[in-house]
């Protein structure tokens, strides 16, 4: 991975810097040559009066005079200069084109010029004096300037070479900051894969260190998140399997403690010892019951029946199977229905089973002589079942796991009196599939309450179980 993007980085830098030399040479090679031809077109419009000072200082047309001339004009210009008359007084040139190549003369500096890539410009001057018009010059020359002149081209080179220079050390630059910073990159995330590697062999004690706050960081508190949920579960579902094993064992201990005291003539097979039995075993049926119902819900499988329903209806039925119990410990059960029905659309047998759990709930925790409060609020859209209960409440960093199945914010409490474990988990996805919400507010040593909202009406469309 290191090596990938140090040449991935490295590569990009080559290729950015090879279009850069090639993008400035090209500029540079256009602006000077751009300069060149504005210094030709200035050498030409001063040549009237350079060949008219020439003529003044000699009294005549010099021909030292105009050779010297020839050797100032502009590469590859060729002037023919003529008498007011016509008559041709001389024919200059610049032959530097020719002696760069080992070559002298005009025609030589001609061919230079005369492909078909050169674009040629003609102008006709007059050259004054005092004494009037002296001459006429009839002047061709290229429309762009060639660099040919030696002084241009080892100015040119010099650029090139300035160029050149400047990209080996912008190269050598990226080179090393390709190198660390795909060692900065890279570090992270093989802490990351370590790490990884460690929690899949079972280590989910193994944490990465949170050192920026970059996309590198953010993937790291998303692992760490990971991690404390892997663990979270991992210590549910063994928490899970001891759970089930004891719930099992605690009644099966009893059957088979009383089916040995039957065999040793210990205890007489009569009704009460039998219906003792039978109770045991309506426990194992109840919890393999809860078991199927929670795990058929929380697969998605469990799929109510929709039908009007009237809740009102379902709290009386819950509450009054209930009242028996309560009556044995004494407790208090404030209820007022409302005076009419409250009609919703749910699964009537679910719907029993989740405030059946509630009420039940309430009463298992509630301190003998307390009491147990029912309300049920009808709104335009929702109703809201309010179940309360006074007693020992729940600790505030046990509220976000009262709904997992089997746990119990009381670890000393059994089946026998604190129940499977499992009640809450499935009002919570019984809550659910009817799109409705459940929250619960506790103050410890004082009470407890459920707050369960229902819509009136089912939306439609799936109902996602967490």
């Amino acid at each position: 991975m290191r090596k990938k993007l140090f040449l991935s980085t490295l590569i990009i830098t080559l290729i950015t810097l090879t279009f850069s030399i090639l993008a400035v040479d090209l500029v540079f090679h256009r602006q000077f040559s751009n300069y060149l031809t504005r210094t030709n077109e200035t050498l030409v419009e001063q040549l009237p009066s350079r060949l008219s000072s020439a003529y003044q200082s000699k009294g005549t047309w010099d021909p030292a005079s105009l050779q010297e001339i020839s050797q100032s004009l502009p590469a590859g210009t060729i002037v023919t200069l003529t008498d007011p008359s016509g008559n041709q007084i001389a024919t200059l040139s610049n032959m530097m084109g020719g002696m760069m190549n080992g070559q002298g003369g005009m025609s030589m500096g001609m061919s230079m010029f005369s492909t078909s890539n050169t674009n040629w410009k003609t102008k006709t001057l007059t050259v004054s004096g005092p004494q009037g018009v002296l001459a006429k010059a009839i002047i061709r020359y290229p429309s762009s300037a060639p660099i040919i002149n030696p002084q241009d081209v080892q100015f040119q080179s010099s650029v090139l070479y300035s160029i050149l220079f400047a990209g080996s050390l912008a190269l050598a630059f990226g080179i090393i900051l390709s190198y660390f910073t795909s060692r900065h990159l890279v570090t992270p995330l093989k802490r990351l894969t370590q790490a990884a590697d460690r929690i899949g062999k079972g280590h989910l004690d193994e944490r990465v260190d949170i050192l920026t706050k970059d996309e590198v960081g953010q993937l790291a508190v998303a692992f760490n998140v990971m991690v404390n949920n892997l663990k979270r579960q991992e210590t549910l579902r063994k928490q899970f399997t001891a759970d089930i094993a004891h719930e099992l064992r605690t009644p099966l201990t009893s059957i088979k403690s009383y089916i040995e005291a039957f065999q040793d003539n210990v205890l007489p097979a009569d009704e009460e010892n039998l219906s003792s039995i039978h109770e045991e075993i309506d426990r194992l049926v109840d919890l393999a019951s809860d078991l199927r119902d929670l795990n058929v819900a929380e697969m998605g499988a469990l799929t109510p029946s929709f039908e009007p329903v009237d809740i009102n209806h379902l709290l009386e039925t819950v509450i009054r199977n209930l009242t028996p119990l309560m009556q044995e410990k004494q407790l208090a059960l404030n209820w007022n229905p409302p005076p009419a029905s409250v009609m919703m659309q749910g699964d009537g047998r679910l719907l029993t089973r989740l405030f059946y759990n509630l009420i039940h709930n309430a009463y298992r925790y509630s301190n003998i002589g307390g009491q147990v409060t029912v309300t049920l609020t009808p709104d335009p859209d929702c109703s809201t079942i309010r179940v309360k209960n006074t007693g020992s409440g729940i600790p505030e960093e046990e509220l976000p796991f009262i709904f997992e199945r089997f746990y119990r914010a009381d670890k000393s409490r059994t089946r026998e009196t604190g129940g499977s474990g499992i009640g809450l988990a499935l009002v919570r996805q019984i809550t659910t599939l009817h799109q409705g919400t459940i929250e619960v507010q506790s103050k410890v040593g004082q009470e407890t309450e459920f707050i369960v909202q229902l819509p009136l009406k089912f939306k439609g469309g799936p109902t996602i179980l967490n």
